[in-house]
């Protein structure tokens, strides 16, 4: 089976998790929405506006970790979705920090750029290294650290953790980190579920209120479908690499710290030869 035709396969058979990926992100959002207008006048409205922002954090988990898992091999030794889900949280409070992290570098581009433009000499400060010119190139760092390199990272991560917890196979991850069809597709979802969306609103309206409102709902609705398929896309994507096995490798049990079989493998890989009697010697 070719790659695409993998890929396509696991897009059909998570139907019902992509299906959930697009309707039920749209009923938390709107849950979110509704949490901020809760009144406090009564105590149930007190225990409600505590709870729900709980209990959209765990669907949101859940969520996520059974789409991961929908979308990769079962081989028969996943933890349970809960289990899963956990992990799911743990790395997305990791890139959560990472984002914190980035926000104060974004801070600081203005003292940076002002600092690096005024190292240059004087030729450089007035026709390449302009102020303007260090702080575009800051914040274009800045834009693909926080929306191509930290989730290219993470989201491998995050699907192996999904389905058996915390035994990585490390060696499936650094293959698909060090291979070239992992990143080119991180790109492709970077530009097309954020990059593309926020042209949407740069443009200012014009027309009537109506023809305004309208043309903003159609650009939500266009933003919320781009971004919930790339990263579905991107899911099935990395489901694929990370299941795909190289061509020396054995079974990937001892991929997840457990223990190969003596004599499991054919002749001369892992099986052990035993010495023949002597002539002579009792069988």
């Amino acid at each position: 089976m070719s790659t695409i035709q993998d890929f396509l396969l696991r897009l059909r058979r998570s139907r019902w998790w992509i299906a959930i990926q697009f309707g039920g992100t749209l009923v938390l959002l709107l849950a979110g929405l509704a949490w901020t207008k809760i009144p406090d006048r009564h105590w149930w409205q007190v225990v409600l506006t505590l709870a729900l922002p709980l209990l959209v954090v765990i669907s949101v988990l859940e969520t996520e970790a059974g789409t991961m898992r929908a979308l990769a091999d079962d081989d028969g030794k996943r933890v349970k979705l809960v289990w899963g889900a956990v992990t799911v949280l743990v790395w997305a409070g990791l890139f959560w920090a990472c984002w914190l992290a980035l926000d104060w570098c974004d801070d600081q581009i203005p003292s940076w750029s002002g600092y690096l433009n005024s190292r240059m000499s004087a030729g450089g400060r007035s026709m390449v290294f302009t102020y303007n010119h260090f702080a575009h190139w800051l914040t274009v760092i800045e834009w693909v650290l926080r929306w191509i390199i930290v989730p290219g990272k993470i989201i491998p991560y995050s699907i192996v953790c999904a389905q058996w917890g915390w035994r990585i196979p490390f060696r499936r991850v650094f293959r698909l980190l060090l291979g070239w069809r992992w990143w080119p597709a991180v790109i492709v979802a970077a530009l097309a579920g954020v990059l593309l969306p926020a042209h949407f609103f740069a443009v200012l309206p014009h027309g009537t209120v109506s023809a305004q409102i309208w043309a903003v709902a159609w650009k939500l609705v266009a933003t919320y479908v781009l971004v919930i398929s790339s990263w579905v896309l991107l899911l099935a994507w990395a489901a694929v690499l990370l299941d795909r096995r190289a061509p020396d490798s054995n079974d990937d049990g001892d991929e997840l710290g457990e223990p190969v079989a003596v004599g499991s493998g054919p002749l001369g890989e892992d099986a052990v030869r035993l010495p023949l009697p002597e002539n002579g010697d009792d069988a």
